[in-house]
């Protein structure tokens, strides 16, 4: 136990070092804690143009990477990632006292952190995906609550000491994290030894089944970068899009994590963007008509959400990892390269189009139109109502993501047929239902959501053996994907034909099978039906 918690430290204060660092790299360098007249126009345009290409390029190269040459994959190196954001940020500190070199390792610094800054997420991807949800999910989200914590403290060290303190202290205090880390990780997990191309069906199927939560991500990037490309031209917002990131960063980690403490819940991409798609919309509808005050809570406003999106993404792509058996790299590759890509093209709408006018028009009413274009073009997409439905009858649909019940947590109560009496199979979370509850005055529960599924009429208790899944899913918070499973074995489904059905590899489909046998306390099939049998239909 001393030991996991001992992990669990070093894993979040790491990556809330990264977290740091990041915000002081990828956002200018370490732009913020650097003289003003370095940071020119011309400076800041060439750092941001080579990181915003390296950046987004380096996670479709370790998209395909991981297809091709899974191998590799499985052997991302800790200490060159680390060495190439020292590098990075040397050479931005280099460009400070060589003017005559001042671009050329400007650039030079933007390509070193771009790849180095997003070779290190990954290898923080496939940490988090290698634990079990919860555990994953709770680390990260503390890390990326600490991290604002640090980041604001660095102002209270003299600027000319900290431009040296992130490249000399916080990087190889990273490494050194990760690589402790690392050794936590258990690789004979089926999305480590996982071949793509000995079964591309299944990587056909992710791709279609998330490229809308992958594109709801990016529209928000697109957004965030259209405000950092205004911040460009005004100097003044760029603290303020800084300080807003790691704000949204702290809020939008300290509120799951209150939230799961009293409640289990699930949500998808697409939803969270469907909810913050109105206030978007309009705070880019009201950009050229409010005056720069505004401009600064819309920017604040947008790096909250997209703070949050970020690390909603990384909890998404682990999830699809334990769920399909689909190397982290690949997963976590495209959706991150869709959400930068999108996310550099809204960064140079942003400076641009204070050098265009449609004739006497102010430069952010081009802003304003293309952004709620594309915002609006994306909501379409997303929602279903541009493009039909990828997903066929069979196939197994996008999960959200799950906040299942924290260990030690009370996860509902089932009925069991033993003389008519109540048996609690697990810890009471809500009360029970039927004229026992009513006589009781006990409320009777809300009606079940309709959950994803592999069968054609997804989502609806079709006889009693679906009902009696649900009831065990709740008494031991089984995931969705394990809840899926579960039903198909008692069924009498064999490891084969669940896996056809559910497009993932036969070891991804024992994989879960052996965490339900773990998580019910039994070893057998057998042993499943007789606990369902023992369920009220």
């Amino acid at each position: 136990m001393e030991q996991t918690q001992a992990h669990a430290q070093v894993s979040s204060w790491g990556y809330a070092c990264f977290l740091t660092v990041n915000a002081t790299s990828i956002w200018g360098g370490v732009f913020p804690f650097l003289p003003l007249e370095f940071q020119t126009a011309e400076v800041t345009l060439t750092f941001f143009l080579a990181q915003a290409l390296s950046f987004g390029g380096a996670f479709v190269a370790s998209m395909l990477g991981s297809y091709f040459f899974p191998s590799g994959a499985r052997r991302m190196l800790v200490s060159l990632s680390a060495l190439l954001v020292f590098a990075g940020s040397a050479c931005l500190i280099g460009a400070m006292y060589v003017p005559l070199a001042a671009l050329a390792l400007v650039a030079a610094g933007g390509v070193f952190l771009g790849i180095g800054c997003a070779g290190m997420f990954m290898l923080w991807q496939r940490y988090f995906s290698s634990l079990p949800s919860a555990q994953g999910n709770v680390r990260l989200m503390v890390g990326t609550a600490v991290a604002p914590l640090i980041y604001f403290a660095l102002y209270l060290v003299p600027i000319a000491l900290t431009a040296f303190l992130i490249p000399l202290v916080f990087v190889p205090l990273c490494g050194l994290c990760v690589t402790l880390s690392v050794r936590e990780m258990q690789l004979d997990q089926p999305m480590f030894e996982d071949v793509p191309r000995q079964h591309p069906r299944v990587y056909r199927r992710a791709v279609a089944d998330y490229w809308r939560s992958a594109l709801a991500v990016g529209a928000l990037a697109f957004a965030a970068g259209v405000i950092r490309g205004v911040a460009l031209l005004h100097q003044e917002i760029s603290q303020v899009v800084n300080g807003a990131s790691m704000l949204g960063a702290l809020a939008a980690a300290v509120v799951l994590l209150v939230l799961w403490q009293r409640m289990s819940f699930r949500f998808g991409l697409t939803s969270v963007f469907r909810v913050v798609y109105p206030l978007v919309i309009t705070g880019f509808l009201l950009l050229p008509y409010l005056g720069p005050g505004y401009l600064n809570l819309f920017a604040a406003f947008t790096y909250l959400v997209f703070s949050l999106v970020q690390m909603l993404m990384m909890m998404q792509c682990a999830q699809i990892s334990r769920d399909r058996g689909i190397n982290p790299v690949f997963v976590y590759g495209f959706f991150g390269g869709v959400a930068y890509i999108m996310q550099s093209a809204g960064f140079l709408l942003g400076w641009l189009s204070d050098f265009i006018s449609l004739g006497n028009s102010e430069w952010l009413f081009v802003v304003a139109m293309a952004s709620s274009y594309v915002l609006g073009m994306t909501l379409l997409a997303t929602t279903g109502t541009l493009f039909r439905p990828l997903t066929s009858k069979g196939a197994a649909t996008a999960d959200p993501i799950e906040f299942l019940p924290l260990a030690g947590k009370p996860v509902g109560e089932v009925r069991v047929k033993r003389g008519g009496a109540l048996a609690a199979l697990g810890a009471t979370t809500g009360g029970s239902s039927g004229p026992e509850a009513q006589a009781s005055g006990e409320k009777a529960p809300k009606k079940r959501r309709n959950r994803p599924s592999a069968s054609d009429d997804a989502g609806v208790i079709r006889d009693r053996v679906s009902k009696q899944c649900l009831d065990l899913q709740e008494a031991y918070g089984l995931s969705l994907r394990e809840t899926e499973v579960m039903e198909l074995i008692a069924r009498g489904n064999s490891m084969a034909s669940i896996a056809e059905r559910l497009v993932i590899s036969e070891n991804t489909v024992r994989t879960h099978a052996k965490h339900i046998y773990t998580k019910l306390a039994i070893h057998k099939r057998q042993e499943l039906l007789d606990m369902l049998g023992q369920l009220e239909g």
